[in-house]
């Protein structure tokens, strides 16, 4: 084995290399580290460049070279450009286009412009956003992000917020804000004695809840099993006649934006009642709350301002890189008892927000910073555009494959399609000939007791003529099915 001195050595004269062992901030790392990030930059925009072109799904060759990343630990330092070029080679080929305008797989977006560029600053200014003392910058970006989303989304400007990873946590976060509040009016402080001996804790969810807030209900220690459910109608949406007698400590938790048909529950029928009871009303408005930003869609959230707290994701219709959650909660002092942590060593501002008073995570990256940057970009009536336009987009899809003679499973609201091309396994055989196809990418899901294909229209990057040429590719699919 070579000794390590030879790694860390300073290259011979006219040799380019770089290890990341032995150099410090010196001229030579400058300069080689403007390169590196030069050449990332042409790989990343070429990257983005050829989306449109390239199939959406990796193909078999792309995903078979992924075994070359599977080999033992180097025992020797390589370097960067090497491990880029690897990154790049291998890895950009067996990437599922997202970021592109044909994928509706999910509800994702491809990352706007200012968003992305922003991400790579602040990535390079490698930030522990936790305390404002410490890195101002991004804790004021933060929160001026958030007082730009309660505008948004007309709620209280006194609300607190968290930026999380995503819709899991922020239901999290919301609920935990919630479980305090609800034990505290019982007297009981959650915090400090746990939920041994608690008062215990009604909650009370759709029958068409999203897996994530079932999940941030384990966490919590409030039981994925223990809920109440409520029976929906046939477009998944709280049944209010169905809701239970509420008593004692309570939390009750709508949905803002089904993830399979885009409908909204009952907000302002069921949140009066809930407070009568002096139960906590949680909303999952991963995507849905975004419809409160379009004066021609604020109707379908109309009630969502009276809920006390709200989960939603930046990364879903907002278009910032990924992760990137929001946790709002109306009463600040409940979400910040849940959530904040103090020690003697640690430069706390007592006169500015410190981000990590209000999220689970104290090592955190400045999340805030894409979101400001989508916002600043994109400005309200930005906002406004590209979720009307990518609902508009979903509208079309919906109204062509029913002029073709399928089935289309839900009202299209927002900018979800369940599409049904006969009966189940027809439907399963188009999905897998569209999947392999490449032009565009969508995906399987069940649907009250029915098989279907889901479009979820979700980029800014998506235009007419991407539409018209999906259609054509769902329709040639259908076609050769035989359905």
């Amino acid at each position: 084995m070579k000794d390590l001195a030879e790694y860390t050595a300073a290259p011979a004269a006219g040799e380019r290399r770089f290890h990341v062992l032995g150099y410090g901030l010196s001229l030579e790392y400058n300069v080689i580290m403007k390169e590196l990030l030069q050449d990332a930059a042409e790989r990343a925009a070429r990257y983005l460049e050829e989306l449109p072109i390239r199939s959406v799904a990796p193909g078999e060759e792309a995903t078979r070279r992924l075994r070359e990343f599977d080999e033992p630990l180097p025992d020797c330092p390589s370097t960067p450009q090497s491990v880029l070029d690897m990154l790049d080679t291998i890895g950009s080929p067996g990437t599922m286009a997202m970021a592109g305008p044909r994928f509706y797989g999910f509800v994702v977006g491809g990352s706007l412009p200012a968003a992305l560029a922003c991400n790579w600053l602040a990535a390079a200014w490698d930030q522990n956003s936790a305390l404002y003392n410490v890195t101002p910058a991004t804790a004021a970006l933060e929160q001026i992000a958030l007082r730009w989303l309660l505008e948004l989304f007309g709620l209280s400007s006194g609300c607190a917020g968290a930026f999380v990873t995503g819709a899991t946590m922020a239901n999290f976060c919301s609920l935990a804000a919630a479980r305090h509040a609800v034990l505290a009016r019982a007297g009981w402080d959650v915090e400090s004695d746990g939920l041994f001996g608690a008062p215990p804790i009604t909650v009370v969810v759709g029958d068409e809840a999203h897996p994530s807030l079932i999940k941030s209900l384990g966490l919590l220690g409030l039981g994925r099993n223990r809920v109440v459910r409520v029976p929906v109608d046939n477009q998944g949406r709280i049944r209010a006649d169905e809701m239970p007698l509420l008593s004692g400590p309570t939390i009750v938790c709508l949905q803002a934006g089904n993830v399979n048909t885009g409908s909204f529950d009952p907000l302002d029928v069921i949140c009066p009642r809930a407070h009568e009871a002096r139960a906590w009303v949680h909303v999952d408005g991963a995507f849905g709350l975004w419809a409160a930003t379009v004066p021609d869609l604020r109707h379908l959230t109309r009630g969502v301002e009276q809920a006390d707290s709200w989960a939603t994701d930046a990364h879903k219709w907002l278009n910032v890189p990924y992760d990137s959650g929001l946790a709002l909660v109306r009463d600040a002092d409940a979400l910040r008892a849940a959530m904040s942590v103090t020690a003697s060593y640690l430069p706390t501002a007592t006169e500015h927000r410190n981000p990590s008073d209000y999220t689970p995570e104290f090592s955190r990256r400045a999340r805030g910073v894409e979101v400001w940057a989508a916002l600043r970009s994109l400005g309200r009536w930005g906002v406004a555009d590209l979720i009307e336009r990518t609902c508009r987009h979903a509208r079309t899809f919906a109204r062509e494959l029913q002029s073709a003679g399928y089935q289309v499973l839900n009202d299209v609201v927002l900018n979800q399609v369940l599409v049904s091309f006969a009966d189940a396994e027809r439907t399963r055989q188009v999905i897998r000939r569209i999947q392999a196809d490449g032009t565009i990418w969508c995906g399987e899901t069940v649907w009250q007791g029915h098989i279907a294909m889901r479009i979820s229209v979700s980029s800014w990057a998506t235009t007419e003529l991407d539409v018209d040429r999906s259609l054509e590719a769902i329709l040639r699919a259908a076609g050769d099915s035989g359905s």
